[in-house]
């Protein structure tokens, strides 16, 4: 379930001199997205159903057993729901403070034109996202938003757009889930690889492999000028009101010391919060840097509540800035049960051991040789992820069956993982899943933006595929 939009400016300022040689492309994708694509919530409905319906002839189950695997299957992301709404209300919470709006505010007010403003958006973005995908979408939004206020003619639509493509890096950076499962050593390891990978991948090999290096360089400098071309004419600019934004920038937390109650004491004490920022501050340091531990999306979280905790500096404002962020979260919590039950459908087990993910993977292995193999797993996982998205749901579907298949074929176990890691996160930019924090964020709907979207899916298909041909 999308936010209700915010008020948009349509603005008629005279011609301006951007680049439009995809206007016509543009224009038709933007048109037929807004005209198609439904409320997210809508769009995972129609996915229960075809995954439903294709399940029962390619798995050669009834459908009560169909039926079974999505019931069981609904609860299945309980807990990275918490999680999300988490990065989503922590990360709100956090940038609602004084010190990361006036930090995010002189980034903003780089930008001196639209063009300008969209490339430092995409470029952070994709930076951000690349470091950690919990905070550069959070960060990414933000900022995007940031700039909206303080730059005149930019389209806010695009802006946002620009934001959320960032995320398409996320799976071949430091927070990728499927690299790091690769270079985590352990049983579990060897039996979802099916004995392929007997020891742990470094990251070497996968992250920070050249190739891997050389496709982000590449997408990142492709989505900057995509994007930035991508800008409307000035006579088609979608601006957002910048009177929607006044309550969100007034501060009403300033108390009275002298007319402090004993419990108001407690709620606007500074000592209380500096107290346990510093406990949960000093725990996160302890793990990562000391004991070496990894900078997992639990990491994240707990390093945005502490920060918010110290930046806001007192318990009552702190739970102001919380309380406030949790309206956004309404999308995340009604659409994440039916992606967990679609999540069933995809992976649930016939008696013969198939399901309907693995046809989809096999049929790609079917028809490939040692150099389509990196492209057609690309394709497979990004078929899935629509229907799958998630990192370590794509990891459990499809290493059991790809990794093997690859190496008959002579591909190197690491290129394969990510393979499919780079197709897990490519579909993204069309999914409506991972842009409800951004869009919660913008207050905007999944249909603003994913026409956008759609022409970068396009360019950074091109590139991934490109890079693993060449490889």
């Amino acid at each position: 379930m999308d936010n209700k939009p915010i008020l948009l400016l349509n603005l008629h300022p005279q011609n301006n001199r951007f680049i439009i040689m995809f206007g016509r492309i543009i224009d038709l994708s933007v048109k037929l997205i807004r005209k198609y694509l439904p409320d997210p919530f809508v769009f995972a409905i129609l996915l229960t159903f075809i995954a439903f319906i294709a399940a029962i002839p390619v798995t050669d189950q009834s459908p009560l057993e169909i039926l079974d695997h999505w019931g069981n299957g609904i609860w299945g992301l309980l807990g990275f729901s918490m999680q999300m709404a988490l990065v989503l209300v922590c990360g709100s919470a956090l940038a609602d403070s004084s010190a990361v709006k006036n930090s995010l505010r002189k980034i903003a007010a780089f930008p001196s034109s639209p063009a300008a403003a969209i490339a430092t958006v995409t470029f952070i973005s994709c930076v951000a996202c690349w470091i950690n995908w919990g905070f550069g979408l959070i960060v990414g939004a933000i900022l995007a938003k940031e700039i909206a206020k303080q730059v005149k003619g930019v389209d806010y639509r695009l802006l946002i757009a620009s934001a959320y493509s960032g995320f398409v890096v996320w799976h071949a950076g430091l927070s990728a889930s499927i690299p790091l499962a690769m270079a985590t050593e352990g049983k579990s390891l060897v039996e979802v690889t099916r004995g392929v990978i007997e020891h742990a991948i470094p990251i070497s090999e996968t992250i920070f492999a050249t190739y891997n290096i050389i496709i982000v360089f590449f997408v990142i400098v492709a989505l900057t000028l995509v994007n930035t071309l991508m800008h409307p004419k000035a006579d088609r600019v979608i601006a957002v009101n910048p009177e929607i934004f006044k309550d969100e920038d007034s501060d009403s937390t300033s108390v009275n010391p002298d007319k402090l109650l004993p419990n108001d004491k407690l709620n606007n004490s500074s000592i209380l919060g500096m107290l346990i920022a510093f406990m949960g501050l000093g725990y996160f340091v302890v793990n990562i840097f000391v004991k070496g531990k990894t900078l997992d999306l639990n990491s994240v979280i707990l390093l945005f509540m502490f920060v918010g905790i110290l930046f806001h500096r007192t318990p009552i404002r702190y739970v102001n800035a919380v309380t406030k962020a949790a309206s956004s979260c309404a999308g995340i919590l009604l659409q994440f049960p039916f992606y967990a039950g679609i999540m069933g459908i995809m992976t649930g087990v016939s008696a013969q051991g198939v399901s309907l993910a693995g046809e989809i993977s096999n049929a790609c292995v079917a028809i490939s040789n040692e150099y389509t193999f990196p492209v057609l797993t690309f394709f497979s996982a990004g078929i899935v992820n629509v229907f799958v998205p998630s990192g370590g749901g794509q990891w459990a579907v499809q290493a059991p069956i790809m990794l093997p298949a690859g190496v008959q074929l002579g591909v190197e176990p690491a290129i394969t993982g990510m393979a499919i890691a780079w197709g897990d996160a490519w579909t993204n930019l069309i999914q409506p899943f991972w842009a409800l924090p951004a869009l919660a964020i913008a207050k905007l709907n999944a249909k603003d933006i994913m026409g956008y979207c759609l022409i970068d899916l396009v360019v950074v298909g091109i590139i991934v595929i490109i890079g693993f041909l060449v490889i």
